[in-house]
Order: C-alpha cells, then structure tokens, then sequence
C-alpha cells in the first residue's frame, strides 16, 4: 500500500494514465492525492475528471483539493464567467453526467492533511500557520457545499483583498482565503499577494519572493505539497519541506508523482500546447 502526490493534470488524460501505469497504482490498495488543477488546457478534461471520479466512486482512493482551474469551471459552469480563448472546456460543460461531476467537485476541499503532510494546491501564506489554514480552508469549502455556492462564485473573482486581516467578512474574507489556496506565488514578508507574475523565482517583482521562501514563514516546518506554480519545474529552492508537484505537463514538461513513504519521484512526459 502506498500514497501517491501527483501535479497539474489540467485535463492530460493519457499521461495520466501512462503515470498510473509506471507506479504501478492499484486502486484497490493504494491512495492518490491531487494537488488541484485537474482540468482544463490540456485536450481531455471531461476524460480526465470522469476517471478521477471513477476511482473514487468505486475505490475511494482519490483525495484532491480543489485548484483555480477547478474553481474556474465552476463559475463558468454556474454562469458567473464566460470561458477564456485557453480554455478547454467545452466537452466538460457539455456532458450529460455535468452535474455529477460538478457535485464531486463542489465536495473538495482546498486543504487535504495525513501523514505528515498537508496537500494544498498554491500554497499557505507566511502568516499562516497549519491549523489556521486548515480553519481558513473549512469556512470556504462549507460555503462551497452549502447553498451559498452560487453567491460565493459569482463573487469570488478579484484581486482584492491583498492582505490577510483577521477582521475580514463576507465575500472579501472568502475571496482571499481562496486566492490563497488557489492562486498565490510570490508575496512579501507580511502575506501581501502579487497577482501578476508567473515568472521563474529568479524574476520576483520587487518586494515579494516566493511565498514559501520568507524565513519567518510559520509553517516552515509543515510538509506542504503544492501544485500550480509550473514555473517552478520542481524546484523547491533548496527549502526544506515544500514539495512542488507542478512540473508543466501542459507546457511540454512532465506529470510527476510523489511517494510519501519515501519522497521517491516519479515523471512522464507531457504534452505541448499550440498557443
């Protein structure tokens, strides 16, 4: 028996597959962690989120926090955005099983913890720590499940707040703790969010750093899983227990996995997107 990590999927079925196949996963006895970003870019999301749900349903192996991309899907679904140019949708939002796979979905938190480690799809701000996080993650993934649903989407767009402060309420307070989880790359000391850059860390806008790089981070010593930051290519900077999953599958990468047991890694080729 053993748990498997895996990085954006972003709707990479067959790599996936291929993935599943070189670590040898049995669904029967072993558990899979999705760092979120399951779907869209990549040619095959309604294939990608059917199997995943398959697992599941059948399995119950599957545990998977809920990424932008995911969230994205979502709102578009509930008529609160209209799809990118990017965006690879369309079978997704077309499907007669739509409303099921959007159920599933709608049940998945932003923050998943066991074994040491705490899976979340772009990170935890500097001023957070664990279990503040994890208390953080339960008020928007209660709003998710409840029917507030559709107001939370139709607001959950937007850059503002920038800054944590416990005083926050409402769809202000909400709409930061998801950005948080979902969204977050670079940022200075105190957690204030820097929207705009996807770069590599080397051109961090001026001010920030990587989230997980401010040394008086509180949960500096938390094993923490993370997607979304393809730019990274794996690289943690030589910080200890951050562990980025995310290594551009879509981008012409890889879709990687990690053991937990023994931290092993695990890559196959991705794919290239033609824009």
């Amino acid at each position: 028996m053993a748990t498997y990590a895996i990085g954006d999927i972003q709707g990479c079925f067959e790599p996936l597959q291929t993935l599943l196949k070189k670590i040898d996963f049995n669904p029967s006895q072993d558990q899979l962690w999705l760092a979120g970003d399951m779907i869209n870019r990549g040619p095959n999301s309604l294939e990608t989120l059917r199997e995943i749900v398959r697992l599941d349903q059948q399995y119950q192996c599957i545990q998977a926090v809920l990424g932008n991309h995911d969230l994205h899907f979502l709102a578009i679904a509930q008529g609160h955005k209209k799809p990118s140019r990017h965006d690879t949708l369309n079978a997704l939002l077309q499907a007669p099983d739509r409303l099921q796979l959007i159920q599933w979905l709608r049940k998945c938190p932003l923050m998943h913890s066991a074994h040491n480690f705490h899976m979340v799809h772009a990170g935890i701000p500097p001023q957070w720590s664990i279990a503040e996080a994890q208390s953080f993650a339960r008020e928007v993934e209660s709003v998710l499940q409840s029917t507030q649903y559709d107001n939370f989407l139709a607001a959950m767009y937007g850059n503002q707040p920038d800054l944590w402060q416990d005083k926050l309420q409402g769809n202000e307070r909400l709409r930061i703790i998801t950005n948080y989880f979902t969204r977050m790359r670079f940022c200075d000391p105190q957690g204030k969010l820097e929207f705009e850059s996807k770069n590599s860390p080397q051109h961090a806008p001026a001010g920030t750093a990587p989230w997980f790089s401010h040394p008086q981070r509180k949960a500096h010593q938390d094993k923490i899983i993370i997607g979304h930051w393809a730019a990274l290519k794996g690289d943690n900077l030589g910080i200890k227990n951050i562990y980025p999953l995310d290594t551009g599958c879509v981008w012409d990468g890889a879709l990687t996995a990690m053991r937990l047991e023994d931290e092993k890694l695990f890559s196959v080729a991705g794919i290239s997107l033609l824009y």
